[in-house]
């Protein structure tokens, strides 16, 4: 007889389950990384461009170019702060998407201790089963010794 766990369909649908969630946290963070990629771009050049823009005080330029520089400077500044907001959102998205992740994981590891308590259980009675079995043939051995 061999052993057949009661929940293996719940257990193969919450590791499916499980791959899944991993799979759509594994696209969240990826999601995260690009956004505050972005991010560090927009905040790099605008660290680029105001140190262009001292730069060019030093040595002189007109007041045209510098209203340029602070209207560019302030665009940037306008695409950092809704940059910001996506690299939040996304922050929240991954997170919540690990968290998820965390669950189902616990998911898997009950039925999994679960299967193990059972499959110990059932090794013990399979041997004391066993153990029955040969003591009943010693038992007809032994009769039928007797008879001869």
């Amino acid at each position: 007889m061999s052993f057949n766990y009661k929940f293996e369909k719940i257990m193969q649908l919450r590791e499916r389950e499980k791959e899944e969630s991993e799979d759509v946290f594994r696209e969240a963070q990826s999601q995260f990384e690009t956004e505050a990629n972005k991010l560090y771009e927009l905040l790099k050049r605008k660290e680029d461009l105001i140190a262009v823009q001292e730069q060019k005080m030093k040595s002189g330029f007109s007041v045209l170019d510098i209203q340029h520089y602070q209207q560019f400077i302030s665009n940037l500044e306008k695409l950092i702060d809704q940059q910001q907001r996506v690299v939040v959102t996304a922050r929240g998205r991954m997170q919540w998407c690990e968290q998820q992740l965390k669950e189902k994981n616990i998911e898997v590891k009950k039925y999994s201790k679960i299967r193990a308590n059972e499959l110990t259980h059932y090794r013990k009675w399979a041997a004391s089963e066993e153990a029955k079995q040969m003591d009943e043939l010693s038992s007809i051995q032994f009769m039928n010794r007797k008879i001869r």
